[in-house]
């Protein structure tokens, strides 16, 4: 079917039907939303059909009307919209006007997407966060594509900042990994993106030893991605090939990770010894958690046996010439 073709059917279906929310459920709308965003009750425009599973369609003419099920990937979760990022817009602060008109046409169906960069860009009030360098970052990724934009990865609707915010290391780390995991386990999600064949993320993993702990102790950006000095989240994401699958990166001493998932971490440093000892604040890893003093007491300890078997083994040669 051509696009004209497409359009005009657009037209007539917006002058024929008219689109009926669910009824306006008051007790869906909680205290906190008003805290947080002042526009509420227009967004309950848009929530009352993309916040629920169903929506009504109306023929005015006919006297018809319809109700058909919410595609899944357009229903967004009030909680999450008012919990996020972008709790204080206006559903219409990013989505034109076009869509007060329902069914929405095709061409606002097709509008081109605001990005991060189109708000946050060159903006003085946002340096702190180098959106500037994350963009030069994403433009050297092997994510870098015209179909791959900033919201394949953060929702607009629901994005936290939890890396920054939490206090929680374990939900952060849950919560970026999911954002890899929704493509990359998720097939469906990734044949929109990628003609390449579906891929099994614990097979192609079979190399790492106990992957369960590792699964849950770091982000997959810790290994698929670039280190940034200056970049909290790095976004250089790296081809498969450049991973990192050496151990010693972060099982050392210079572990990795003081660079990547602790670099940021708000919390005082276990004093008694530990080098790295902010790594033991929420996990063990073997080799980056080394203490100072037991160091030194180990390296006495082995001088002073040597010491003894040196002076053991001339006890027995003086003895055996006396003989």
């Amino acid at each position: 079917m051509r696009t004209p073709t497409i359009l005009l059917i657009g037209i007539l279906l917006a002058s024929s039907f008219s689109g009926a929310a669910q009824s306006g459920d008051t007790s869906k709308l909680k205290p906190f939303y008003y805290e947080v965003n002042p526009y509420v009750d227009d967004n309950e425009r848009c929530f009352n059909c993309h916040g629920e599973p169903k929506y009504t369609l109306k023929d005015e003419a006919m006297g018809r009307i319809i109700t058909e099920f919410m595609c899944p990937d357009r229903i967004q979760d009030r909680d999450a919209f008012y919990s996020g990022v972008h709790k204080a817009f206006a559903c219409l602060d990013c989505h034109s006007y076009e869509f007060e008109v329902f069914p929405h046409s095709v061409e606002a169906r097709l509008e081109e997407q605001l990005i991060c960069m189109d708000c946050h860009g060159y903006d003085e009030s946002f340096a702190q966060y180098h959106f500037e360098e994350i963009e030069v970052e994403f433009s050297e990724s092997i994510h870098h594509g015209e179909e791959f934009t900033c919201w394949k990865c953060h929702d607009p609707h629901s994005y936290k900042a939890f890396m920054r915010n939490s206090d929680d290391l374990r939900e952060a780390i849950l919560y970026d990994n999911n954002m890899c995991l929704s493509c990359h386990a998720d097939f469906d999600r990734f044949m929109l993106l990628t003609d390449r064949e579906e891929i099994n993320v614990v097979e192609s993993h079979s190399w790492l030893p106990n992957q369960l702990a590792h699964f849950r102790a770091v982000r997959c950006i810790e290994c698929h991605a670039e280190i940034s000095d200056s970049i909290l989240i790095a976004h250089k994401i790296l081809p498969k090939t450049e991973a990192v699958q050496n151990c010693a990166e972060c099982h050392s001493r210079d572990s990795r990770l003081m660079q990547t998932l602790y670099k940021f971490q708000i919390k005082e440093e276990r004093k008694v010894g530990f080098a790295n000892g902010i790594i033991i604040n929420d996990a063990y890893v073997i080799g980056a958690n080394q203490n100072v003093l037991l160091n030194r007491l180990s390296v006495i300890i082995f001088v002073l046996v040597l010491l003894v078997i040196l002076f053991h083994t001339y006890l027995r040669i003086r003895k055996s010439k006396n003989n």
